[in-house]
Order: C-alpha cells, then structure tokens, then sequence
C-alpha cells in the first residue's frame, strides 16, 4: 500500500472531483472520507468516481466496510471508533484494512490485529489541526521502524519534505489540504509524485 495517498476533505464538490479524471495518475490510493455523508450519497461519489474513469479497485472508503466490499473498492479505512480490525479482516480477509494510529502502541495493535498499512500523523503543522503539537519526524522514525506493516505518513507535508518522511521509513504519505486547497493542484500532484518517484528510484538504486 506504500505511494502517494489523495483523501478527500469532507466538502469536495462534484467539480472539484472532476479534476481527478485527468490527475488520478499521480495518486497510487484515492481515500474518499466524507465523514457528514449517507451511505446513499457515499454511493453517488463512488459510481461518479468511477464514471470519470477512476478504477475503484485504487479507491479507499473511510468507515464503511459495507459499502468497500459491495463497490468493489480495494480497501477501508478504519478509525478509533470503526469496527474492530479483527473483525473486517476475519469476514473480508481480501480487503485491504487501513488503521489510522496516533502512537506507537496503536501502531504495534493495529499490525497485530491484521491491519495491512497504517496511517499516522499528524507529522507537521497542519492547516486541520490548528493548535495541536505535531507529532514530529522523530516520531514517526519510531513508528515506521517498529512495524513490519506500511506506514503512510500525514499532516502538514510539503514537497521538500517528502525525502524527510520516506527516510524516516515511511512508505508513502498523505495528500489533504495540500491538493483540495491549492490554487494549482496539477502543479501539487506533480510535485509530490516526482519527489516521490525520485526518492524511490534513488533508494533502489543504493540497494543494488
């Protein structure tokens, strides 16, 4: 599950959305997490995803395993308060099961309950969480190593900081505010896959 990782803001307009039939290329994992809408509304974004051309095999649902599993998306994305990772994995053992973490303690339950990557942050100052210390690149060095499970970074990244997260032993990171509410977001995506796919191709590299 390691790349680059797009989750929608929760107030994403149909045109707004639009934007990703010619850009979904540079995202590897596309999260719809709109955490006010019905199931019947998560359906409507979903079918309209996927009728701009978006395979929904590259989708991530926040939540709602039963709509993940009906609409053939490729994983779930589970929170403190979702069902328990047990469960979703013992029931649907072919989805792919997102944890979002907020310590190294809930990184090592999440591995052990079957999550197959985890979500951890926030790693900087961030825009959607004014006012709250970020946990830091030391913190997420910890986390990352301590697991044998992906770890995808979020919160507050910019694009030269995406060889700091990687380095840290991130698998990939998280895109929100940094796409949605940037006056270019072609421009972001392309920052953000190059620095990416620049930092892989090195790291093979130094492996050889």
């Amino acid at each position: 599950m390691k790349g680059i990782h797009l989750i929608t803001n929760g107030k994403s307009t149909k045109k707004e959305l639009a934007q990703l039939r010619t850009m979904h290329h540079y995202f590897d994992y596309i999260h719809v997490r709109e955490k006010s809408k019905t199931a019947a509304e998560l359906m409507q974004i979903l079918d309209f995803l996927a009728g701009i051309g978006i395979p929904l095999s590259k989708v991530i649902i926040n939540d709602r395993v039963d709509l993940a599993v009906m609409k053939g998306c490729t994983g779930v994305q589970l929170a403190y308060n979702s069902l328990p990772v047990t469960l979703v994995k013992k029931q649907f053992p072919d989805l792919k099961i997102g944890k979002s973490v907020h310590s190294i303690e809930e990184a090592w339950k999440a591995e052990k309950d079957g999550a197959d990557f985890i979500l951890y942050g926030h790693i900087y100052h961030s825009k959607s969480k004014q006012g709250v210390k970020p946990r830091g690149i030391q913190a997420l060095q910890r986390v990352a190593k301590s697991i044998s499970i992906p770890t995808i970074a979020v919160g507050g990244i910019h694009p030269e900081q995406v060889e700091e997260v990687l380095g840290a032993g991130a698998k990939g990171l998280a895109m929100i505010s940094a796409f949605w509410e940037s006056p270019a977001p072609l421009q972001a995506a392309k920052a953000y896959y190059e620095r990416f796919n620049h930092w892989e191709e090195e790291h093979f590299e130094r492996t050889l």
